[in-house]
């Protein structure tokens, strides 16, 4: 009689955890207590694996010998609680999926960046020729494409969520790209726990494995101390440092230099980032991670170079999205909490019309502040609620005024730009109180610029 897995949770990973078991020969019962979208009920209809929906029946769920939790249940959850005292092993779709594969992968995580740096990197590997597959929390199950396990190579974002529950599961690269409060009710309130959950990326790393991670970043330097390490070290900084043996750092605006002992050779290579469309100093510590993987994994510098200016990112990541009277607009709406807008508004010289707002998060602006009274010539409050955002920003920025509508704010920030502006949408918060998403939000802003921009073009045609 087959072993039996329970997979709770039936969304991307969810699925692709109980079809990769059920290949594998399990007997599988998958359980969401949500409606399960149409698109993945189908999966599993498809592959005759039993399912329920908008509930978990307990008396099925603990006649499992092992489950597999989705990222989005919490440890407090009743039902992961029930398993805990039952003393069932609950793991990850991650856990699961490294078990069945032989490939290489190279894992990144961080509370930002990681999205982009996991796409830049499964760029450099592609373009150079590898046999690469992308997987994780940029929306591909791991599980599921180990069920044909064509690849010999996968690039994997991780979340901390993802990382939970992992054991066994062993990188061949691990990236850790920073770490800042984020997500912190998930665990207890507290950085450190939460910095741990980071740093089981390289909990099982061995000698002939890397581990690159930020030695700007002061929660990392702190809590890698406690990880012991077998992997080559690759630390990287956006600067040279007399502290650190660093294996990456730029030694001018636009070129990395990875000294030889970080990659194999008899030299230092000098390598330009000029052709990259990314913005912004966080985007060069993405950019430094990424060629620093991309390294690891054998490609050749030439490479690297010509790969970077061919590099489009996600959606909704400091994306520009049009110009309008010589101002430049760029959608940011994925910077849903306080860091990553820092970020942006770092990464932008020129003079900046600032549209923000949102599900405020619990918030704390102060880091802002400075960047706000250097560089925002006018914030745009786009929320239900903008009181936090006017007393933090009121007595700092030359103007300020709010709305509840995308458009308008757009309208608004055309009229107050001059050319050579930025208006950036970069809220420092949650979509939820006027959009479904924050890709919803980036599109609606998008969508106005475009409108606003069609319409100039069809007044300025009639009058000539």
């Amino acid at each position: 009689m087959s072993q039996k897995i329970v997979i709770l949770g039936a969304a991307e990973s969810g699925v692709g955890a109980a079809l990769l078991a059920q290949a594998k020969g399990f007997d599988v019962f998958v359980s969401d207590r949500s409606p399960i979208q149409p698109i993945y009920k189908e999966k599993l209809t498809k592959a005759g694996i039993r399912f329920e929906e908008n509930t978990h029946t307990l008396d099925e769920i603990l006649t499992a010998e092992e489950v597999v939790k989705s990222p989005g249940i919490p440890e407090k959850a009743p039902v992961i609680q029930a398993l805990r005292e039952k003393q069932i092993p609950v793991i990850s779709e991650i856990e699961l999926a490294g078990r069945y594969t032989k490939a290489k992968c190279i894992c990144i995580t961080g509370t930002n960046g990681k999205t982009t740096t996991t796409l830049l990197t499964y760029h450099l590997l592609k373009e150079a020729g590898y046999n690469v597959g992308l997987a994780g929390n940029v929306g591909y199950s791991l599980a599921e494409q180990i069920i044909e396990d064509k690849y010999e190579y996968y690039v994997v974002e991780l979340s901390s969520f993802q990382l939970d529950d992992t054991h066994e599961f062993h990188p061949w690269i691990a990236v850790l790209l920073n770490i800042t409060p984020d997500h912190l009710d998930r665990y207890g309130y507290s950085l450190e726990t939460y910095a741990q959950a980071k740093l089981r990326i390289a909990k099982n790393l061995k000698g002939s494995d890397f581990f690159i991670y930020n030695a700007d970043d002061a929660v990392t330097q702190k809590q890698f101390q406690s990880v012991f390490c077998e992997a080559t070290l690759l630390p990287f900084s956006l600067h040279k440092r007399p502290d650190f043996q660093l294996s990456g750092y730029y030694c001018a605006e636009q070129e990395v230099c990875l000294p030889m002992s970080a990659v194999r050779t008899d030299d230092d290579v000098h390598l330009s980032t000029a052709a990259s469309p990314l913005i912004g100093q966080h985007n060069r510590q993405n950019t430094l991670a990424a060629v620093l993987a991309a390294r690891a994994a054998g490609v050749e510098p030439v490479m690297i170079e010509v790969a970077l200016g061919t590099f489009r990112n996600a959606d909704h990541r400091l994306q520009p999205v049009g110009e309008i009277n010589g101002a430049r607009f760029i959608n940011d709406s994925k910077a849903t909490n306080v860091e990553a807008a820092w970020y942006a508004l770092d990464g932008i010289r020129q003079p900046i019309i600032w549209i923000a707002g949102g599900t405020d998060k619990g918030n704390d602006y102060t880091t802002l502040i400075p960047l706000a009274k250097s560089r925002v010539k006018a914030l745009i409050c786009l929320g239900v609620d903008n009181g936090k955002l006017k007393a933090s920003f009121g007595e700092v920025v030359p103007h300020l005024e709010e709305t509840q509508s995308v458009e308008t704010a757009v309208r608004r920030a055309v009229e107050l730009a001059q050319p050579g502006d930025v208006v950036l949408l970069s809220p420092a918060c949650a979509s939820f109180d006027l959009f479904k998403n924050y890709e919803d939000r980036g599109r609606q802003f998008a969508a106005a610029v475009e409108k606003i921009t069609k319409e100039r073009s069809s007044e300025v045609s009639h009058s000539a």
